[in-house]
Parts: C-alpha cells; sequence; structure tokens
C-alpha cells in the first residue's frame, strides 16, 4: 500500500510540472518558488498548534486545486502558478514521507514521524 500512495504523489507532482509547462512563465520560476510554501513553518514560533494549523493550510491539497481552479476560470495565470506550486510541492513533500502535522509537535504526522524524534534515531551525534 505504502507504495502505491508514492506512485499516487509522484502522479501529484508530474501533474504539476505539466501544467507549469503550459503557464506563460520561465523556467526557473518553478524551483524558485518551489519551497515558498515550507514559510509557513514560520507558524511554529507561536507554539505547535498555530505552527500545526499554518503548515496544514499551506500544504492542503484543496487549498492548492481550490486557488489553482479560481486562477484558471478567472484567467489569472499567477493563481494557478500558485494553486500548481502548491500542488507540486505538497506531494513532494508526501512522496518523501512528510505528512499533515498534528499539534503535538512538528515531528508528528498524519503519516507517522518525522526528523530526529523517529524512534532509534539519535537526537546528536
Amino acid at each position: 500500500m505504502k507504495l502505491l500512495l508514492k506512485i499516487e504523489e509522484l502522479a501529484q507532482v508530474l501533474l504539476a510540472l505539466f501544467v507549469f509547462t503550459y503557464l506563460p512563465y520561465a523556467w526557473w520560476v518553478l524551483p524558485a518558488t518551489f519551497l515558498l510554501p515550507d514559510l509557513s513553518m514560520l507558524g511554529y514560533v507561536a507554539g505547535p498548534r498555530v505552527g500545526a494549523v499554518c503548515y496544514n493550510l499551506a500544504h492542503h491539497k484543496a487549498l492548492a486545486l481550490a486557488v489553482g481552479v479560481t486562477g484558471w476560470v478567472l484567467g489569472l495565470p499567477l493563481l494557478v502558478l500558485a494553486g500548481t506550486v502548491l500542488l507540486g510541492h505538497s506531494a513532494f513533500d508526501r512522496l518523501l514521507g512528510y505528512g499533515l502535522k498534528h499539534t503535538t509537535g512538528f515531528h508528528d504526522t498524519h503519516l507517522g514521524q518525522v526528523g530526529a524524534k523517529q524512534v532509534g534515531v539519535p537526537l546528536t551525534n
């Protein structure tokens, strides 16, 4: 099942790349904007609850689709770009095992624990 889910996420990343090729932007715009959704991690400065809400909002695929489709319907390529970046970034994160965050901490996700808090992973060298 895990492999099937990773294939699904990869398909979404490829879809985002495909959509981007039809947008009126230079190739470098996609890599330049790809990590922008991770700015939502700044919410963790206000605590794990606020951080989780900010992160999850910026990494929710429904938001990505809503923004992208709204841009397409209204003929606004910048919104289509934003939706495409959100979708591609979120799918890529999930492909790597980073899920939506629980309010208990950044390392607790709907896909399990990630990062240094994983069981058996030392916190220091």
